[in-house]
This record gives C-alpha cells, structure tokens and sequence, in this order.
C-alpha cells in the first residue's frame, strides 16, 4: 500500500467537519465510561482524545499507520497528562490485539483501504465477546458529484498522462459488502445505514484546502510544481455545477456508510 506523505498539520487545520461527525458518532456508543476502546486510524489523534474524555475509567488506543499522525498524536496528547489515551503505529489490516476491547471506532478512514477483510477479521479477533464495532465511512458512489468534477478535469489534455494507467485508489464499499463480510467474520449485524452529509466549506479557499489535505492520492501523480494549478482546476470544474450559497459555502455532498456489529458472547462452534 503506497504511503502518502500527510501533511499532519495541514490535515488538522483542514478537518473540521470530520471532527464534528466524528463528535456526533461518539455519542452513539453511548459510552458508561469504563469501556476499553480502539481507535482504527487515528489520525491526529484530536478524535481520539474526545473519546478518551468520555472514559474517566476506561481507555482508548488510537492506531494509524502513518508516522507522522502518531508523531504528531503524541506531540498532543502526551501520555503523561493523557493517562487513559494511547497512540501506536500500526496497519489497520494487521491488527496485533487478542480479546483486548470492548468497542472498536473507526470514522473516516477505512475508504483509504481497499481490501476491508482483512480490517473486519483484525477487528473481530481484538474485541472481547460481547464486544462491538461502530464504524463510519465514505460509502461507495457516495460523492458522485464531487467525483464526476474530478474525473471531468483529469481527462482534459493538461492532466491525462499524469493519470493514465491509474486507478482510484478508495475503498468506498456498499452495505451489500458489509452484509456479506460482517457474518463471514463472525459479526452479527446490528445496523448498516447510508446517511447523507453535507460537508460545509466556509469559502473556496476552506473548499481548496480539503482538496488539497484529502486528495493526495490524485495531487501526488503531478509534479510539486502543477500540484496549486490541479486543485484550482477541480475546484473550478465542481463550482461550476455547484456553485457556492449565498454566504461564499461549498457544500459537498458525502453518503457515509455507518456499521454497527456486535462479536456474539458465545462463540458458535
């Protein structure tokens, strides 16, 4: 899997409306405040540390496989202020944990894989029986929009040969994905929901930005120098279709997929 190279601090300025799903996902675990919680792809760890605070007698382990997230996590949140947060480098399909949680959180991050499988497995086999999963995610076809806008501008002459050959690189999967892998790993479903969202950019700019911060599988294949230059033409080609509101807001539509799965208490042989 290729590495992008996050910009960890470009990210967290770029991430507000993520942060506020991620708040609006947290109150669904309805958390009693004992509970040992993994976080899959903790990012900066600003997430993770809202979860931390509702646990003032459990924990939370925030994992991402990228250095400088957990580099970052850890600048943060030290473990000498944060005594129930941890933060550990670790692929999200290559899970180390045995029986350790009682709930694994995941928000926005497992469309960065492909291959999920692997990700549910490693799930399952870190939560105690009784133990469950609340995962949110881009779902597939879930920015149709946005997407069109993009593959519009990577056919234009200026842009193709940078793409040619290249395929996108997302894991958006759909609830029939889940409706399969879940029991296959042992899961029993609770809930698998498509839920719409409006991602709100104060400004072109804000728009730009994200861009800029979440797109890096695309902004990458051209050089450093025509990087400003493709994100003005994406943004140019959306606005078009999607112009801003009357305040100066970008608006972009983004169906999450929502998952939520319980591993049984007894384990059917």
């Amino acid at each position: 899997m290729h590495h992008y190279q996050w910009n960890a601090e470009d990210y967290r300025q770029n991430s507000s409306a993520q942060q506020q799903w991620a708040q609006e996902l947290i109150a669904k675990l309805n958390l009693t405040g004992t509970e040992t919680v993994l976080d899959v792809g903790c990012g900066d760890g600003k997430v993770t540390a809202e979860i931390a605070s509702h646990l003032p007698h459990g924990q939370v382990i925030g994992i991402d496989n990228s250095e400088a997230m957990i580099a970052l996590a850890k600048r943060e949140y030290p473990a000498n202020r944060y005594a129930n947060l941890l933060f550990q480098r670790m692929d999200a399909r290559e899970l180390k944990f045995s029986g350790r949680f009682d709930v694994v959180f995941s928000n926005a991050v497992l469309h960065w894989i492909d291959d999920h499988i692997p990700v549910i497995a490693g799930m399952y086999q870190s939560l105690k029986p009784g133990g469950r999963v609340l995962l949110q995610m881009g779902a597939r076809n879930g920015m149709s929009e946005f997407m069109a806008a993009l593959e519009q501008v990577l056919t234009l002459p200026q842009w193709r040969d940078y793409f040619a050959g290249f395929s996108c690189p997302y894991g958006f999967k759909s609830v029939e994905d889940y409706q399969t892998w879940l029991p296959a790993a042992g899961f029993a479903i609770k809930r698998l929901e498509l839920i719409e969202k409006h991602a709100v950019h104060s400004d072109a700019e804000a728009f730009k930005g994200w861009i800029r911060t979440t797109w890096l599988p695309y902004t990458e294949q051209v050089p450093q120098a025509k990087r400003i230059q493709l994100i003005e033409a994406i943004a140019t080609q959306y606005l078009a279709s999607n112009p801003t509101d009357a305040n100066g807001r970008v608006s972009v539509l983004m169906v999450r997929l929502e998952v939520e799965a319980e591993k049984p208490r007894q384990q059917t042989v």
